[in-house]
C-alpha cells in the first residue's frame, strides 16, 4: 500500500506522534509501556498513536512473546526526507548546508539563522550524548 506524501505529512502533523517517532529514533525500538512512561501519556493514547504511524508505514512492530516492540521504519523515513528535499526551497539538497557557490552570496541574517539552528542541532546531539554516559 502507498502512502500519498500529504497523508504521511497529515499523520506527522501530531505533535505526539512526532515525539514517538523522535523517541524510537533516540533510542531503538520501544513497548508501549516504555513509551507511555517516557511521554506521559496514557498507553490506550499511546497504542492508537502508534496503530496511524503504523498504517502509514512509519514504525513497525514485531511480536517477541508478550512484548511487542515497536521501531522507525527507516525506508519510510528517508522517504519523507526525500520528499522534503524536493520541495525544500534553501538549496541545501537535505544536507543541512548550502550550496558551496551560495554560501559566499547569503546574507549575514541568513548565515546567523543558519548558525543558530546548528547550534540547536549540537546541543541535542551533546544532550543525548551526556545522557548515553551517564546511563553506563
Amino acid at each position: 500500500m502507498i502512502i500519498e506524501p500529504a497523508e504521511i505529512f497529515k499523520v506527522l502533523s501530531v505533535d505526539t506522534r512526532v515525539n514517538i517517532v523522535e523517541l524510537l529514533k533516540a533510542n531503538g525500538p520501544l513497548g508501549v509501556k516504555d513509551i507511555s512512561e517516557k511521554l506521559g501519556i496514557t498507553p490506550p493514547a499511546v497504542s492508537q498513536h502508534l496503530k496511524i504511524l503504523k498504517l502509514a508505514g512509519l514504525v513497525r512492530s514485531e511480536r517477541k512473546g508478550y512484548w511487542i516492540p515497536y521501531s522507525i521504519n527507516e525506508e519510510a523515513m528517508e522517504g519523507c526526507r526525500e520528499i522534503l528535499n524536493e520541495v525544500c526551497s534553501c538549496g541545501c539538497k537535505g544536507t543541512g548546508k548550502f550550496k558551496e557557490n551560495e554560501i559566499t552570496t547569503i546574507g549575514i541574517d541568513e548565515l546567523k539563522k543558519y548558525e543558530i539552528e546548528l547550534q540547536k542541532e549540537l546541543d541535542r546531539v551533546q544532550g543525548r550524548v551526556k545522557e548515553i554516559e551517564a546511563e553506563k
